[in-house]
């Protein structure tokens, strides 16, 4: 135990024995008198209940008798009166008697009560003097402190995100060089935020900034400055850049800020709202108050840049925002490689493929994957991972987890086999979509009863309005897939069609790709626009031209579906075969998918003259 938690330890047992124990033995040793008349006093006398009597010159005490099972005896008082007759009485009945001081021990029971007073005002004190973490200490910094190295993060284990690590690197080199830059007149950024989807690395990022600088790093939650109490938050934020101030040059981090940083009222509301503003108004006074030349830098992280107040985000505040977005297909094959480091993994194993394999994947996910195929490897007792073990690592973050044992009628897996050979070969059938990687009709996580997989080909990041209209294709295909062969239709495309709907909305209300409508964005402002660092307010529209967004939005669907009936009515027969082996097999892989697609026996036949 170290000298410190002995002396919390010892404070917290003075306080225990202040607020309990000493009360307790005070009721003990000096119980509670009832006040009594003293016509009932007489009457105990001659009941033979009392022990002794205790005689005052305006008082008088009785001690009762003991009963069966009491432990503490009950004292009873009754005022002094004239009675030549009670001392006769008293000895009638063998009950002691004496003559006592006036209060007869209420001095001592004033001492027991005045010490708990002294030992409480003892840790009142202490709590001040910041000793303790107790309630005095309730406005001080709850911030992480890491000295040095402590992070034990670098730029080695952050991968993927070169740009950020660039913009990064000046920071650290106005740490541990700032005359480069005072020389010639220049200011170091008072704050940095880093924006970008939740998983990238920012909070990594911020740790290996710290690590290599080598200073001081404080790191606290946007949220850990509100508390129940009103002002807590503001003296905390004071607290904070102190602290910062007294260790300089340092970082100090505030993850989250969006959780403290949102969009002040115009008319603040009383309660939790107006402490939060009132702790965030009390943050911008100490980013305008404190000197950069002393080396004290302000970062930021935060993944809903749309709703953080403009007054942190104007210069000389956070001056610099540093994207930190998902990584492209060479980033993911970096960020594997770090965390493949520690893995015993099997010659099978290509980083590349993996890489390619998991489009739209952030580092977290990455991450995860690779510790889910360990997991999996180790439990079905492998010596490495293989590349089946990563596989099946990936499909369960895609898809979820694989529910063999399912028990699904016959019917029901026709209709889920005939729906997923439908979104297939439409796939594979319009120019835009993505290739088919797999279908399966193997239940997977909540409420997938089967799923096709597409994988991109290369990183896209501009989507062209004949792209848009094929994805809307392969996601009506099972749907009329399951109309042409059932003549029925059921919920399982619900998703799909929740889906389409919505891009075909995002085409006319934001993309202006609706002739009708024309070059125009009809956008609500309900929607967060990711890195839109402006505030777009909602637009109101008259009822034509609702009713006009509504007409499109259907024309643009009703066209993809019949465009898929007709795709699949000229390949009914290949829906057939394909549907069929899925049936058998459960799951086919993209390549032998095209394959089946491109053998001829698969090509309708012509009925012969004969």
């Amino acid at each position: 135990m170290t000298k410190k938690h002995f002396y919390n330890t010892t404070l917290f047992l003075l306080f225990f024995l202040s607020v309990v124990a000493i009360p307790r033995i005070a009721f003990a040793v000096f119980p509670a008198t009832e006040k009594i008349p003293y016509s009932d006093f007489k009457k105990l006398v001659q009941e033979d209940r009392l022990e002794e009597v205790l005689l005052s010159s305006t008082t008088i005490k009785g001690i009762l008798k003991a009963e069966d099972g009491q432990k503490v005896k009950k004292i009873v008082t009754t005022g002094k009166i004239d009675d030549p007759d009670l001392i006769k009485n008293l000895e009638a009945h063998n009950v002691k008697f004496s003559a006592t001081t006036e209060g007869g021990g209420s001095q001592y029971i004033s001492l027991i009560w005045f010490i708990p007073m002294i030992i409480f005002l003892i840790l009142i004190t202490r709590m001040r003097r910041g000793t303790t973490t107790g309630l005095m200490s309730i406005g001080k910094s709850r911030a992480n402190v890491y000295i040095d190295k402590d992070t034990g993060v670098t730029f080695d284990d952050v991968a993927g995100v070169d740009e950020a690590k660039e913009e990064l690197k000046e920071i650290i080199d106005y740490l541990q060089n700032p005359q480069k830059y005072q020389r010639l007149g220049g200011k170091i950024p008072k704050g940095v935020l880093l924006v970008g989807p939740t998983g990238t690395g920012k909070t990594l990022l911020a740790k290996a900034v710290a690590g290599e600088a080598q200073v001081p790093f404080f790191s606290i939650s946007g949220s850990g400055f509100v508390e129940m109490f009103v002002g807590v938050g503001a003296a905390r934020v004071r607290d904070l850049f102190a602290q910062a101030q007294e260790k300089a040059p340092c970082i100090i981090f505030i993850d989250e800020l969006d959780a403290l940083g949102k969009v002040r009222a115009a008319a603040p509301i009383s309660g939790g709202h107006e402490e939060r503003e009132n702790t965030l108004n009390q943050l911008l006074v100490e980013m305008d108050g404190f000197d950069t030349r002393k080396g004290v830098i302000l970062m930021a992280a935060t993944n809903r840049p749309e709703i953080l107040d403009p007054a942190l985000l104007r210069p000389g505040r956070f001056d610099r925002h540093i994207l930190v977005d998902r990584p492209d297909i060479k980033g993911r094959e970096e960020i594997l490689k770090v965390h493949c480091k520690n893995i015993k993994l099997g010659k099978d194993v290509d980083i590349k493929v993996i890489a390619a394999r998991t489009p739209g994947f952030v580092g977290a996910d990455l991450a995860n994957v690779v510790n889910e195929a360990a997991l999996l490897a180790a439990r079905m007792g492998k010596d490495t991972v293989g590349m089946d073990s990563i596989e099946e690592a990936i499909n369960r973050a895609v898809a979820g987890l694989e529910k063999k044992k399912r028990v699904m009628s016959k019917k029901e897996q026709e209709i889920v086999a005939y729906h997923e050979s439908g979104h297939a070969l439409v796939a594979e059938s319009v120019p835009g979509a993505d290739k088919v990687h797999r279908i399966s009709i193997i239940p997977r996580g909540i409420s997938a009863l089967g799923y096709t997989l597409q994988l991109p080909t290369e990183d896209r990041y501009l989507l062209t309005k004949s792209e848009l209209l094929d994805r809307l294709a392969v996601l009506m295909g099972g749907r009329v897939a399951e109309e042409i062969k059932f003549n029925e239709i059921s919920t399982g495309a619900q998703n799909d069609l929740e889906r389409a709907t919505d891009i075909a909305m995002s085409m006319v209300r934001e993309y202006g790709m609706s002739e009708k409508m024309g070059p125009m964005t009809f956008q609500d402002g309900r929607k967060p626009q990711f890195l839109d660092l402006g505030f777009r307010k909602s637009r109101e529209l008259s009822e034509e031209v609702s009713k006009d967004i509504d007409g499109e939005v259907k024309k643009i669907i009703f066209d993809a579906y019949t465009r898929v009936k007709s795709i699949l009515e000229e390949n009914k027969y290949r829906l057939e075969i394909l549907a069929k082996l899925l049936l058998e097999k459960e799951v086919i892989e993209g390549e032998e998918l095209r394959n089946i697609i491109s053998q001829n026996v698969l090509t309708p036949k012509k009925e012969s003259p004969d």
